[in-house]
């Protein structure tokens, strides 16, 4: 029978995974994705991502793709969801061009990173407790930096296999949403690591530990050695990845 290639538009908690990507001896949403599709579809299904989380990271929006033989709707979504545990939901699947690869085709990504200054037992899960008054001047102020550069290799995780460490920020701004002190920024692509590094960076900064002036030349150094501690997991959502539209199949 014919595949078809399939985009699929979910959301999960990252609390109790070792990240997107499937690994030896760990829990993870892919692997946990597959499994329910592979049953609802009876047949084996194999999914790519958009990209990889950390353990503990979540995502609000999250895209992969997959191939099957079989005629999806409503009632396969439905299905789906009573299949997956309650921290991944999908909601939604559509016929794309069958060349489209939900990882190479995104446009943007935007990332959130979320903290508050009250410790509070029913935020600790999905924010991060900074007990430091946070100062929005001097956060954007550090943050505009970002724009002024392409290479973020004082960011990266070290080891990967990644060819290039050159990436477009096209928006980075601290604001107030909720009570909760938010750190939003959007990137043509992300090394690994890279959010909960500039946020953990720009935390020392806040605190006072690091200047202004020394962010500019942690960037310049390409040296993660010289960047802050990342910034804890729990924090952090995936919460926009941007595709053309002329990827989908009516």
């Amino acid at each position: 029978m014919i595949n078809t290639r399939y985009y699929i538009e979910l959301a999960y908690k990252g609390t109790d995974y070792h990240g997107w990507q499937i690994q030896p001896n760990a829990i993870t949403v892919q692997e946990t994705l597959e499994e329910a599709l592979s049953v609802k579809l009876q047949q084996e299904i194999r999914v790519v991502g958009a990209g990889r989380t950390d353990t503990g990271v979540h995502a609000k929006f999250f895209v992969a793709h997959f191939d099957s033989s079989k005629n999806i709707d409503n009632k396969t979504i439905f299905g789906l969801n009573n299949i997956l545990p309650n921290d991944i939901v999908v909601y939604d699947i559509k016929k794309v061009n069958p060349n489209f690869n939900a990882r190479f085709d995104a446009q943007s990504r935007t990332y959130k990173y979320y903290i508050t200054n009250k410790k509070s037992p029913f935020l600790i899960e999905t924010t991060t407790f900074v007990k430091e008054k946070i100062n929005l001047n001097i956060l954007n102020r550090a943050s505009n930096i970002l724009f002024n550069y392409t290479d973020f290799t004082s960011f990266s995780k070290l080891h990967t296999d990644t060819k290039t460490n050159n990436c477009k920020i096209f928006y980075a701004k601290w604001y107030i949403e909720n009570e909760i002190i938010v750190f939003e920024i959007t990137a043509d692509r992300f090394l690994r690591n890279m959010v909960r590094s500039i946020v953990g960076t720009l935390l020392d900064v806040n605190a006072g530990k690091k200047t202004i002036s020394e962010f500019s030349k942690i960037i310049e150094s390409k040296d993660r050695r010289n960047a802050g501690k990342s910034a804890p997991a729990q924090g952090l959502f995936l919460t926009k990845i941007e595709y053309d539209r002329n990827i989908f199949i009516n």
